[in-house]
């Protein structure tokens, strides 16, 4: 078995493999920037790692990438956890700041993982997880810039599933709530703020019904997230403008 982590430093991503519990000859790859951090990530999960130079920003090394990867073996599971979050003051005095968010957040996930998508449609078989967030329902006017990138990686995540439905790949939207960590660090908790090792547990679980059978193909976390998310839509746009931040 082969897994791919690409922002191979992520919490949730590192989380998530560790819940799999993979075999001990599971191949683990965890792709990233900077090499020494990756290696550190590596140790804390306390099995051998492969590390992997990639920028989710440089879009055109992606399908070169992807090639070099599946040289050796296509992946069978690829995570895309590559994100970060830049906040709205910042982006407003510094606008070079949202584009990179936007190549970060969205870009970079849309042509790597058609570059693995594809290579996975060809063998007719794979598992692609990607981490979108409760912010993709209903961006807030204090991080709309974030809110629009997991708007648009959530939408291409279900356009992507259904593209590939059929073809023995299969995609898993994650849609976690405020995750307490480096990404959010000095941040309020929001309602129903969750851990890292709570979405990697929620995903792991997701992964092991599917291998069973199921079907399940959105994953949120906490569960009852999904209810607030459903509320939140209904909000009216007076109404959301006035809500605190």
């Amino acid at each position: 078995m082969r897994v791919l982590l690409l922002g191979g430093t992520s919490e949730i991503g590192l989380a998530i493999l560790a819940a799999l519990r993979l075999p001990p000859d599971a191949e683990v790859i965890l792709a990233g920037r900077d090499q020494q951090r990756l290696a550190a990530a590596g140790k804390s999960l306390a099995r051998p790692v492969t590390v992997a130079r990639y920028d989710a920003m440089d879009t055109a090394t992606h399908q070169a990438f992807a090639d070099q990867v599946c040289a050796s073996g296509v992946p069978d599971l690829v995570i895309a956890a590559t994100g970060v979050l830049i906040p709205q003051q910042r982006i407003e005095r510094d606008v070079r700041l949202a584009a990179a968010m936007i190549e970060t957040n969205f870009t970079g996930h849309v042509t790597a993982l058609l570059a693995f998508g594809e290579a996975m449609r060809k063998r007719g078989s794979g598992t692609i997880v990607v981490l979108s967030s409760v912010a993709a329902v209903r961006p807030r006017r204090f991080n709309s810039v974030y809110g629009a990138t997991k708007a648009a990686l959530d939408a291409f995540a279900r356009g992507y599933a259904d593209s590939l439905h059929g073809t023995g790949v299969r995609v898993l939207l994650v849609r976690p709530g405020f995750v307490t960590g480096r990404m959010t660090a000095g941040m309020t908790p929001a309602p129903l703020a969750t851990t890292p090792e709570a979405v990697g547990a929620a995903v792991a679980r997701a992964l092991g019904r599917s291998i069973r059978g199921g079907s399940r193909s959105v994953v949120w976390v906490p569960a009852p997230l999904a209810g607030l998310a459903a509320v939140l839509k209904l909000v009216p746009r007076p109404v959301w403008r006035r809500l605190k931040n």
